[in-house]
């Protein structure tokens, strides 16, 4: 079997895909396509049980799907998604989108005090999963 990559790497991705699982997955199309938007990512797929969303195919594709097993979808707790954006104030769009959406604030943005320099906005989507959006090398005196 000869393996086909997507992208020009000889090597794949560290991960590949994320899933969060949900219990209504309308719902959470809905809010994601709102959402992920803010990223520059659109919807790559949906069926009856999961839908995707990313920028390019050599990008982690991000998805929502409905439990395989029938069971309720539940939040893993330590379990957080990360969103990667350019600057504080895209922290901030992405935090405040997400809350407009009806997402529940899990810690405002703001610097978190790290060596790197890591602003980030915490929340749960729809289905009580924990996202951040964050970005590093932020320096508070450069707002000034």
């Amino acid at each position: 079997m000869e393996l086909v990559r997507l992208s020009g790497s000889d090597r794949p991705r560290v991960i590949g895909y994320l899933t969060l699982g949900t219990n209504d997955l309308p719902r959470a199309i809905e809010f994601y396509d709102a959402l992920l938007a803010e990223l520059g990512a659109t919807r790559s797929f949906d069926d009856e049980r999961m839908a995707g969303w990313g920028r390019n195919p050599e990008e982690t594709l991000f998805s929502v799907i409905t439990p395989f097993d029938e069971q309720p979808a539940t939040v893993g707790n330590g379990v957080m998604i990360a969103l990667n954006v350019e600057n504080p104030d895209s922290v901030e769009k992405v935090y405040r989108k997400a809350l407009a959406l009806g997402a529940t604030d899990e810690g405002h943005p703001h610097d978190r005090g790290s060596s790197m320099g890591f602003y980030g906005g915490y929340f749960r989507d729809l289905d009580g999963n924990k996202l951040v959006a964050y970005c590093l090398g932020y320096k508070p005196d450069a707002d000034n």
